[in-house]
């Protein structure tokens, strides 16, 4: 699995059982053999896109307040490709 997906799925685990979507774009991720995370995101919806654009920023500001370098670059790789 490409690295930026990693990291984007470990997230997405901390919200999916209160999330029904947070646990349908998991599960994109665990079945997609995505090479990238621009092919990852050209195949969301806009409502998975939507989504992921509310919790990537706390979740980059998380990372960046823990000194997370590595996570909060990784996950800012996919919220740029949200725009």
């Amino acid at each position: 699995m490409e690295k930026t997906l990693a990291y984007l799925r470990e997230i997405l685990a901390n919200y999916t059982e209160k999330n029904d979507l947070s646990k349908k774009i998991y599960d994109k991720i665990e079945e997609g053999n995505y090479t990238s995370e621009g092919e990852f995101v050209r195949d969301l919806s806009f409502e998975e896109s939507e989504y992921l654009n509310k919790i990537l920023p706390w979740e980059i500001n998380y990372a960046n307040n823990e000194k997370d370098d590595e996570r909060a670059y990784q996950l800012n790789e996919v919220y740029e490709l949200l725009f």
